[in-house]
């Protein structure tokens, strides 16, 4: 195998692929990158037994053949190579000379034999997203994953709910959810889960210019065509959280907030709150105000932020990661949040219009409170 090619094109695929391949595995062809000619291109494959990432790139090719490339090595010299153009030859033996300007480097190669088979698997569904809208989806639930040791699988995920020209994410980790809505063209009427892994794989691969994702999948992978990238993940499987029930309808307190405002007030709240310190930060919303207090041994702080209040006086404890990260993750300058007069049920934050979005936290409850 010979070509030669685009060091900037080359590098930029192998970083990409190569967050699909083994670290350490006891098979040694999955800790490499997989290397085919496909006439005047090159394709690039990683896969670690969960996620596969495949690319083709322009080249010159003079003679054709595939071989599997250590990634780190290989993407260690491609990523200080100093030249324009980088050539690359394979001889019987293995051997892989590789030459950038005036260095030249030789490393032994895996026969392309070694490398497992890919995944395949019938279309059973398939539909077509925008990549802003899929980024925005995939951003405003993935922090609700669990990232838990020995949480059940499918909160590990991403529930994709496809139905009748609308599709809806919802990720959950027992204290909080995140629920996300969007109009789409599509007749599918299916439900996945897709691995958190996954979908930050796919939200690197994703462009600043906006484009059509592909997506087909059957019952147990799923596929994304993104630009030149083709990203393949196996299927999460397993009964997901009936959500529904959860969201309550009573609503005794409707407050509207600046984002911005709240954040930065609950952060200063977190100053006395770690790991060794964990502490719920309490507010009350009253006479048009939320006023917060949080108290540790470190000491102790108070604040308040102007908000709209309609309904009851009513004060909330609440866990202060959980309530920014809902806050970043709504991109609004205000939401809505919805309090019900049981001291148990979720706190939900919404927009001020629409349905786009459901965030929803579990209240902390005192020692004095139980």
């Amino acid at each position: 195998m010979k070509f030669s090619i685009n060091t900037n094109a080359l590098r930029d695929a192998v970083v990409n692929v190569q967050r699909a391949v083994s670290s350490k595995s006891s098979l040694s062809a999955l800790e490499g990158i997989l290397i085919s000619t496909d006439g005047d291109s090159i394709l690039l494959t990683g896969y670690d037994l969960e996620i596969a990432i495949k690319t083709t790139v322009e080249a010159n090719v003079t003679e054709e053949g595939s071989v599997v490339v250590g990634a780190k090595l290989f993407g260690d010299i491609i990523r200080k190579a100093d030249a324009d153009i980088i050539s690359v030859a394979v001889d019987d033996n293995l051997a892989i000379n590789i030459i950038a300007g005036q260095s030249e480097f030789s490393i032994m190669g895996i026969e392309a034999v070694e490398y497992p088979e890919l995944p395949s698997f019938e279309d059973k569904i398939n539909f077509t997203i925008s990549s802003e809208v899929l980024r925005s989806m995939v951003s405003q639930t993935i922090f609700s994953v669990s990232s838990v040791e020995g949480t059940k699988p499918v909160y590990t995920g991403i529930l994709f709910e496809v139905r009748n020209d609308s599709i809806r994410l919802v990720a959950v980790d027992g204290h909080r959810l995140a629920l996300r809505n969007e109009q789409i063209i599509t007749d599918i009427n299916e439900n996945f889960i897709i691995p958190s892994k996954t979908l930050n794989e796919i939200l690197k691969l994703i462009g600043e210019e906006d484009e059509n994702v592909e997506i087909f999948a059957d019952d147990r992978h799923i596929s994304f065509k993104v630009g030149n990238y083709l990203l393949i993940s196996r299927l999460i499987d397993g009964e997901f959280l009936d959500y529904n029930s959860v969201i309550h309808k009573d609503c005794s307190t409707t407050v509207i907030c600046s984002c911005s405002d709240m954040i930065r007030s609950v952060e200063r709240m977190g100053l006395f709150i770690s790991e060794k310190l964990k502490s719920a930060v309490r507010c009350t919303f009253d006479e048009g105000r939320a006023f917060i207090r949080c108290s540790t041994a470190l000491g102790k702080a108070s604040d308040f932020v102007d908000c709209e209040i309609n309904g009851n006086p009513v004060e909330i404890n609440f866990d202060n990661r959980y309530f920014t990260d809902a806050l970043r993750a709504s991109g609004c300058d205000k939401v809505r949040i919805e309090i019900s007069s049981n001291p148990t049920a979720p706190i939900i934050i919404k927009p001020l219009e629409g349905d786009d979005f459901l965030f929803l936290i579990l209240p902390i409850r005192l020692a004095a409170e139980q």
